[in-house]
């Protein structure tokens, strides 16, 4: 079918390919028409797909942009700055993050530091915080949704699923309760399933539907966040006793589980985690409650008078000695050279098909033959630690992803943390950006042929609800840069990735 193509009437120019992706939206940079700077972002929303694919109403869009519009501005959230629409396109445009965002920044299993985390869940609470003065609930807090300022400053995106809670100024008007199942099931509030669970009862009997209370879900899922943070990964795949043991072990402990994530929490800031992960909403920590606690309130270098990152090329090295990444190796195009880890199959095991484990939740999308391809701004190429053994092994690096409950093989040595310090192109480093770069950090690397390796990709992220775009032969043109394939896909709740 005919592709549709992206709008021509617009108040600036395009000055970039996509550089991140939605569940039915793409976003690519832009610029004044008859000037370089200032550079922005521009969020394209393909109607068709959002109505058809993503189930939603006009009025959604248009609720996003009043609701991000009401939120700005503030110092740690992605400013808006203006907005259009023709027949087949709404667009708008935002404050450009060039720090990337958070969740590339977290190391797997091992999270950023407690002075890090600190700073961030500062940022994030005073973001969120405005926000719910504002009568506005985020509904979607995640490390993805987390952006890095050019300072690697906190700037909270995507207000796709927020909702006016109250009307401010209104006095002694109630809070309006929701009943919409949403969010990314590992940091979403367990009341948000129950109240799903019980009302789709309610509507088989024909009885009247009840809600939660959206601001105060916001809370648990800031609470997850800081988690992340400081753990590196989240205590649970979703709030649910019957999906999740982690889950149930943390309810019947009374918040105590003896899981070892839970060890690496710090513990003056035990307390905050407990009560902001309280599963009775009424007795959880409100906002004005977590800013009281004396973790939110100690004292942190990072943090400048104003709330801002104080050091950005201290902070950019903590960040980045916090990733096991060794620059200084050969890249992995090189014969005979690799990252880690191996096994050897005699030959590429053969896809599975995609179906879901039960309970796991379906939140994937579709992408109609109408969507324009993915025409990506490829990222520069990333060297790893080496491995010289058996070319006839299989070799693969995957950074974890801190979202799901995954237990990785002990740490490869060669795989280390390299201390900024020795690494010379931190020495001329100026600014945030000159040492954390703003493209993904991620990479996959596999001896196997693209005809081998992508089937399996792709069965892969089926199975994790992830949809992917069918491709033409992997040595076409289009997926095809300085010898790296491209596999476009779209995540089940949102976010942007590419799978390299």
């Amino acid at each position: 079918s005919q592709q549709v193509a992206y709008p021509t009437e617009l108040p600036f120019r395009i000055v970039s390919k996509t550089i991140g992706c939605g569940a039915y939206a793409t976003i690519k940079k832009a610029a004044p028409k008859n000037a370089p700077k200032p550079i922005i972002a521009v969020k394209f929303v393909n109607k068709s797909h959002a109505f058809k694919a993503g189930r939603l109403r006009p009025q959604q869009l248009h609720l996003e942009l009043a609701l991000h519009r009401s939120v700005c501005p503030h110092q740690n959230i992605i400013r808006f700055l203006s907005s259009g629409e023709d027949a087949d396109w709404m667009w708008m445009a935002l404050e450009l993050a060039e720090g990337g965002d958070l969740f590339d920044k977290i190391e797997a299993d091992e999270g950023c530091g407690e002075e890090v985390a600190h700073l961030y869940f500062v940022q994030l609470i005073n973001a969120i915080s405005f926000c719910h003065g504002k009568g506005v609930a985020h509904r979607d807090i995640k490390p993805e949704n987390m952006l890095l300022s050019k300072n690697g400053d906190l700037k909270l995106a995507d207000f796709g699923l927020a909702t006016q809670f109250v009307v401010p100024g209104r006095d002694g008007h109630p809070t309006k309760k929701c009943g919409m199942v949403c969010g990314s099931p590992p940091y979403i509030a367990p009341e948000i399933l129950e109240v799903g669970e019980r009302n789709r009862k309610r509507k088989a009997r024909g009885e009247e539907t009840e809600g939660y209370q959206p601001h105060v879900a916001d809370v648990w899922s800031c609470a997850i966040v800081l988690f992340v943070l400081l753990a590196g990964n989240t205590p649970w795949d979703s709030p649910s006793k019957k999906d999740s043991y982690e889950f149930y072990d943390y309810v019947q402990s009374a918040g105590a589980p003896q899981d070892e994530l839970w060890r690496k929490i710090p513990p003056g800031c035990l307390s905050l985690i407990q009560g902001m992960l309280d599963v009775r909403p009424e007795q959880r920590l409100t906002t004005a409650a977590v800013r009281q606690h004396a973790w939110f309130t100690r004292p942190n270098e990072q943090i400048d008078a104003t709330g801002m990152v104080a050091k950005p090329l201290q902070l950019a090295t903590q960040l980045l000695e916090g990733l096991h990444i060794d620059f200084t190796a050969p890249h992995p195009d090189q014969p005979g050279t690799c990252a880690t880890w191996t096994s050897t199959p005699t030959s590429p095991p053969q896809p599975q098909p995609p179906d879901r484990p039960a309970g796991t939740p379906h939140l994937a999308t579709t992408t109609p033959p109408s969507d324009p391809p993915l025409d990506w701004d490829p990222a520069p190429a990333l060297t790893l630690s080496a491995s010289q053994q058996d070319p006839a092994s299989q070799h693969l690096t995957i950074r974890d992803d801190p979202r799901r409950r995954r237990r990785r093989p002990p740490p490869n040595p060669q795989i280390t943390r390299l201390p900024v310090s020795q690494m010379t192109a931190t020495q001329q480093a100026r600014a945030f950006n000159d040492i954390v770069p703003a493209y993904s950090l991620t990479r996959f690397y596999s001896h196997y042929a693209p005809s081998a390796l992508l089937p399996l990709l792709r069965a892969a992220l089926h199975r994790l609800g992830v949809q992917t775009r069918d491709l033409p032969p992997p040595d076409s043109a289009p997926h095809t840069h300085h010898g790296h394939h491209l596999l476009p896909s779209r995540p089940a709740a949102g976010g942007h990735h590419a799978a390299w």
